[in-house]
């Protein structure tokens, strides 16, 4: 459950700095999003998912 916990944090510290480093390019992102039809974002969701499964599962082995 920590390791959960840690990877909430981690999200949290990338999300952030890319808000701090990147402000427009991160709004860019967001009104991007917002014209993105859903099915097209639960494809991205699932892919990106996947591809953390797979990065965990690769690094903890």
């Amino acid at each position: 459950m920590s390791d959960f916990i840690v990877a909430i944090g981690l999200v949290f510290v990338v999300e952030g700095i890319v808000c701090a480093a990147f402000p427009q390019a991160a709004k860019r992102a967001a009104a991007a999003l917002i014209e993105t039809p859903e099915a097209a974002m639960r494809i991205i969701g699932m892919v990106s998912a996947v591809l953390g499964v797979v990065v965990v599962w690769l690094v903890r082995g």
